[in-house]
């Protein structure tokens, strides 16, 4: 793998069990790396999520391979996971189920700067990290419970930088915060990974953040991606019929938008006819 790919994902297929089995992700491949910012994105079950915990051994591959910097990646439950994974962080979309309700968030902060120093990466303190993201330095002492949601998804995103990782997996991590601070927060992410020369993977719904932080956009329907390319190019002349419906909905300044109506059976069985578009 050269030098500077931090995740290499080959040909992954993800099944869910059912009569027949669900295909959650359909032979796809990707690359990050190192300072990018990769974006997928897609309907809800279109499997963005799928592939990316199938890349990062949270979920099971019933296909292809990953790796991550020079080791392969296999899926283990995160307390036995191997000590070059560490550097592998995620950002789930509700910081409650990554939280421990019985402990200050700045101890949970805490153990993020472990996790870097462990690797030999350096370690901030607590307060600059809840700094960075908004939050004022007496918050350590607070527990999960005393925070808004929006506020507890800054502080898993806190915890998550603070361990320095050479990859950070953020599962629709700006969901939770309200519309004034989503792209701040976003921006926030992509500059803290680029200065640490890591690679980001990040998973959005909203579009516009999507076209302001990432360097190369995945379109993904049905579990497969239709498009793909450097964002700047994809958004200004998108190729696949379907990417041409996503940018097609993304609401106009003057907020009225042009969000179309339900696509149709037959334009949905065009979508996923249409050869894919890779650039």
């Amino acid at each position: 793998m050269p030098e500077s790919v931090v995740l290499d994902a080959q040909n992954i297929v993800v099944r869910y069990p059912g009569n027949p089995p669900v295909v959650a992700v359909n032979d796809v491949s990707l690359q990050v790396h190192a300072g990018e910012t990769v974006a997928l994105v897609g309907e809800s079950g279109s499997g963005k999520s799928s592939l990316a915990r199938a890349a990062v051994g949270i979920e099971k591959l019933a296909g292809g391979q990953a790796r991550f910097l020079d080791g392969e990646v296999t899926p283990m439950r995160v307390r036995r996971r191997p000590k070059h994974l560490t550097g592998i962080q995620m950002v789930f979309q509700d910081p409650s189920t990554s939280l421990n309700p019985r402990r200050r968030i700045g101890d949970q902060i805490a153990d993020g700067i472990a996790t870097a120093r462990a690797r030999g990466a350096e370690g901030s303190k607590v307060e600059e990290w809840l700094e960075k993201v908004g939050l004022p330095a007496a918050s350590v002492s607070k527990y999960p419970h005393q925070f808004s949601g929006g506020q507890k998804q800054r502080i898993a995103i806190a915890r998550a930088l603070a361990a320095r990782p050479q990859l950070l997996v953020a599962d629709e991590p700006i969901s939770a915060l309200d519309a004034s601070t989503q792209t701040s927060v976003a921006a926030l992410m992509r500059d803290l990974v680029q200065e640490a020369g890591a690679g980001m993977l990040f998973i959005s719904h909203d579009l516009a953040v999507v076209q302001r932080i990432a360097d190369r956009t995945f379109v993904m329907y049905s579990g497969r991606v239709l498009e793909s390319g450097p964002t700047a190019q994809l958004w200004a002349d998108p190729q696949h019929p379907y990417t041409q419906a996503l940018l097609a909905a993304i609401p106009e300044p003057d907020g009225l938008g042009r969000i179309p109506a339900a696509p149709s059976t037959e334009e949905r069985a065009i979508w996923a006819d249409v050869p894919a578009v890779q650039r």
